[in-house]
């Protein structure tokens, strides 16, 4: 374990989880711990909570439902932030970021749901300028790697904001286990989209009943050339255009990945050894074109979801250390625009192995 993460009295700095005994949230946890925060963890089940924090150790316990403010506020008190690792985001998100700004601190979650994403970026943004307070959505494996790596592939842009013609984000996963909690999120999604399918093009998100498409696509070696499901629109659409000038953002994802996650008797991730991560792997490739050239940026590595972990305490330790973009941060803001993109990634080694143009 990492020095102790300590305030300006010496005291521990605490770190609030919401659903921390979910299987995302008890990394999240593990990683607050490695680096030296205190964390308190947070969620429904007070029991849980309790079992957990045995296992764990150096915790505060501080259960709390979503549909009662005070208990909220209570869980938050004397945290420098809370990350939200409690899905599905459409009922978790906006209780615990209203919770956040009442507190004045940074609120990072790891949605993958698109349409809470969108909701954040568009309810909470005026509110979250006047509290001076940061607020990081969809800072995971969906959404935040994506937004960064396209961020890194950019550079910097003279002459303002960073524009592309179209963004392509291709996931080649050796295979999905989804957890619980994604596959009610995901049927959160499909009712809120009555079925449809959702895409960014022509600037803004659509949503449509065309039939699946596959194709190829030509991941760098040695996973190689893949079949993979077009317009397999993940949180990439929503981070990368709040701060990209794009009219096109494309994600894809392999189909044997697609055919997991849409097997109803696909069991969930199973650890592989002690450290509680999977034995599935990834790779995210991204390609932009920007002004008649393409530009590549590439990360591998293993468990989409223990990833997120450090992508989230990263932003937070960041968030805390004053490591951004801006001096004093405050608004709805993705991972591309608040940090420097090709430091945060660099900064994730031994979890990723990212490749950056030159």
């Amino acid at each position: 374990m990492s020095t102790s993460q300590a305030g300006p009295d010496n005291a521990p700095v605490q770190v609030a989880v919401y659903g921390a005994t979910g299987h995302t949230g008890r990394f999240v946890v593990a990683e607050l711990l490695r680096r030296g925060f205190t964390p308190i963890v947070s969620g429904r089940d007070a029991a849980r909570l309790e079992a957990l924090a045995k296992e764990w150790g150096e915790v505060v316990v501080r259960p709390a439902t979503v549909d009662d403010p005070a208990a909220l506020d209570r869980a938050l008190e004397g945290a420098a932030a809370v990350i939200n690792a409690a899905g599905p985001f459409a009922v978790t998100a906006g209780p615990v970021v209203e919770a956040a700004l009442r507190a004045a601190i940074p609120y990072v979650d790891v949605a993958a749901e698109i349409e809470a994403n969108a909701a954040m970026f568009a309810g909470y943004g005026e509110a979250a300028r006047k509290a001076g307070t940061p607020v990081v959505p969809a800072m995971a494996f969906y959404g935040g790697l994506g937004d960064l790596l396209v961020t890194a592939a950019l550079g910097d842009q003279a002459g303002g904001p960073a524009a592309a013609d179209v963004v392509h984000v291709a996931y080649g996963l050796s295979g999905w286990h989804p957890t619980a909690g994604t596959r009610t999120a995901g049927q959160v999604s499909h009712q809120r989209r009555s079925g449809r399918r959702v895409r960014f093009a022509n600037g803004a998100l659509e949503y449509h009943d065309d039939q699946v498409r596959e194709q190829d696509w030509l991941f760098p070696e040695p996973l190689g050339r893949r079949r993979v499901i077009a317009e397999f629109t993940m949180a990439d659409v929503v981070t990368v255009p709040s701060h990209v000038a794009v009219p096109e953002v494309r994600t894809y994802m392999t189909v044997e990945a697609a055919r997991d996650l849409a097997a109803s008797d696909t069991p969930p991730p199973e650890a592989a050894d002690a450290s509680g991560l999977s034995d599935q792997t990834f790779v995210v490739d991204v390609v932009v074109s920007a002004g008649g050239a393409e530009r590549r940026a590439t990360a591998r590595g293993r468990d989409i979801y223990a990833i997120s972990a450090p992508l989230a305490v990263e932003a937070v330790q960041r968030l805390l250390d004053g490591r951004t973009r801006e001096a004093a941060p405050a608004g709805v803001i993705s991972a591309g625009a608040l940090f420097d993109a090709a430091d945060f990634l660099a900064s994730l080694a031994p979890h990723l192995t990212v490749d950056l143009p030159a």
